[in-house]
């Protein structure tokens, strides 16, 4: 148990030995952000003590902190990082990857591929094998079933899931034996490993509702999944407070070493870091460069994982947008004349590294790439050979008639503030005027009328990844550009350079490892090239864990693929 600091605390720990002893306990509410306690018994009931009895060992309770509430504990209803990540927990993956994002099998005895005959010769049919040993967590067998009810689940029009892909890429899902799942792909469809599988549902569990209701929709189990097949079972979730997960004592890999996993829901970030400072979390994520110091001196321990996340500057290509930034010496101007060395170490406290493609870290980057340097010289050298010069002497340049001034967009988090403001200044510098946006609804989608998806922004900031540790992503796809048809497309920046989508249409489609690696090479030059993505920062997950925690590994795909292995000093 961890630290308690006064004679009240000492009692709530001592309640929750002896309520591990049975006896007629009572259940009370838990204090905010405390793991619930039971209150002993009454004296007059109590066995007597036995001199010789060794002590009741004190219960194993890890408290996470997190900033953000599920939303839906079913996977099909949600794709909520926060929620997905406790899958891990008490729900499965077929496989996970581990802390240098290499799959492990969890469900599955083995990752198909083409040498051991799970992909076929065309790579549109992958058989998946299954241990023989999965149960879940009320002692019913783990079977194919559950594979093929799950994909059934998700593609049923019925329930109004969050997302249908990839399932919506399969042509069909066939159990051809209890421990065999055997799916075939319309077309061959590479980024299977990183986006299939991702949390099974229990077939068992959740028909007799479907056939009661026609859909899951309001299934009692999306907010209350009592049965579950990871080294943990879902306990209870009182809205606006906590979370429960206790030790499934059926895991089939072996019982877990923490009893509990207690997550307390806090409003902020300060709420967060507040929490760890004092020693009431032991976990917390999405750490700001600069709580790092305070929390190493509180004894908290800092986990860098590699995410796919890369901060970067996403250049407008739409056909209303500005004419400057059509022109490819214009947008290579911009990054010249950002200082993002000076940056990373002054605002970031030199914790992380100046990105310079969207999949840094990962091995599909032309390794010949490196950063724009800062060349304020060289900016103004583009700016001038294509045209853009101050005429007017208003500080900013022009060309017929149109000032090259770029409204400049992103979220209200307070790091993009602080980079905007400096990056506005360097490029005042060299003659581009930037009007700021910092919108509340900036992630909102097309239809939603957010900024950047309508094409309100010239230049906007962000961070993302789509399949990671799979490269794949639809941004630049021009079929991906949203419209009042096509109103999903996650495609804001409207890039449609027919060569780019080309090689993005190769990759998607080639099996063979090392070709696709070679592609991305292709690919990632040339977005650097044509600066249609500049980058900023690497913007790794940074989580703070107490060093009474031991064992721990942090996954960037997986965050808690080991969570069975955690234990308490």
């Amino acid at each position: 148990m961890k630290h308690l600091k006064s004679v009240l605390f000492l009692t709530v720990a001592l309640m929750l030995v002896l309520s591990a002893c049975g006896g007629g306990a009572v259940a009370t509410k838990p204090a905010a952000g405390e793991p619930a306690a039971t209150q002993a018994p009454a004296a007059a009931t109590e066995a007597p003590a036995v001199a010789t009895d060794a002590p009741a060992a004190e219960k194993k309770v890890a408290t996470f902190i997190f900033t953000q509430e599920f939303d839906n504990l079913n996977p099909l209803y949600t794709n909520q990082w926060f929620t997905a990540i406790t899958y891990q927990m008490w729900s499965c993956y077929a496989w996970t990857y581990d802390d240098k994002n290499a799959p492990v099998p969890v469900l599955v005895t083995e990752m198909p591929t083409t040498e051991n005959g799970g992909i076929s010769a065309d790579g549109k049919t992958i058989t998946f094998k299954l241990r023989d040993d999965l149960v879940w967590s009320d002692g019913e067998k783990l079977t194919a079933d559950d594979f093929v009810f799950t994909y059934d689940m998700y593609m049923n029009s019925n329930n109004t899931v969050s997302s249908q892909s990839p399932y919506d890429e399969m042509e069909s899902v066939v159990a051809s034996d209890p421990q065999t799942v055997v799916v075939t792909f319309k077309d061959v469809f590479a980024p299977w490993a990183a986006t299939l599988w991702k949390g099974i549902i229990p077939k068992h569990v959740l028909q007799p509702v479907f056939e009661k209701d026609g859909n899951l929709n309001a299934a009692e189990y999306n907010r209350a999944p009592m049965v579950g097949c990871g080294p943990f079972n879902f306990a209870e979730w009182e809205a606006g407070s906590f979370a429960r997960f206790v030790a499934n004592d059926q895991y089939w890999l072996g019982r877990p070493k923490l009893d509990e996993i207690f997550i307390r829901f806090v409003p902020d970030d300060a709420a967060q870091i507040a929490a760890l400072k004092s020693g009431e979390g032991d976990l917390g994520t999405f750490i700001a460069y600069s709580d790092i110091p305070a929390l190493e001196e509180a004894n908290i321990q800092m986990f860098t994982a590699f995410s796919g996340y890369n901060e970067g500057l996403y250049v407008s290509m739409h056909k209303d947008g500005h004419p400057a930034l059509k022109d490819q010496g214009v947008r290579q101007a911009i990054a010249y004349a950002i200082d993002r060395e000076s940056l990373v170490k002054d605002l970031l406290l030199g914790r992380t590294g100046v990105a310079a493609t969207y999949w840094d870290n990962m091995p599909f980057v032309d390794p010949t790439i490196k950063p724009y340097a800062f060349d304020p010289a060289k900016a103004n050298e583009l700016l001038d050979a294509a045209g853009w010069k101050d005429s007017n002497g208003d500080g900013t340049r022009d060309k017929d008639g149109v000032e090259l001034v770029l409204k400049y967009g992103t979220t209200t988090r307070e790091i993009r503030k602080e980079i905007q403001a400096v990056f506005q200044q360097q490029l005042l510098a060299v003659g581009i005027g930037t009007e700021l946006i910092n919108a509340e609804n900036f992630f909102d989608g097309y239809a939603e009328g957010g900024p950047a998806a309508k094409g309100e922004l010239d230049i906007f900031e962000y961070s993302t990844t789509a399949n990671f540790p799979d490269p794949h992503t639809s941004e630049w796809m021009c079929s991906n550009i949203p419209t009042d048809e096509t109103p999903d497309g996650s495609n804001w920046q409207a890039v449609c350079d027919k060569d780019l989508e080309a090689l993005f249409t190769q990759e998607s489609s080639q099996v063979d490892a090392a070709a696709r690696e070679k592609t991305f090479h292709e690919i990632s030059r040339m977005i650097f090239d044509q600066a249609y993505w500049i980058g900023i920062y690497w913007d790794p997950d940074i989580w703070a864990i107490n060093s009474r925690l031991v064992d721990v590994k942090i996954s960037g795909a997986t965050p808690f693929y080991n969570i069975a292995e955690w234990d308490i000093k």
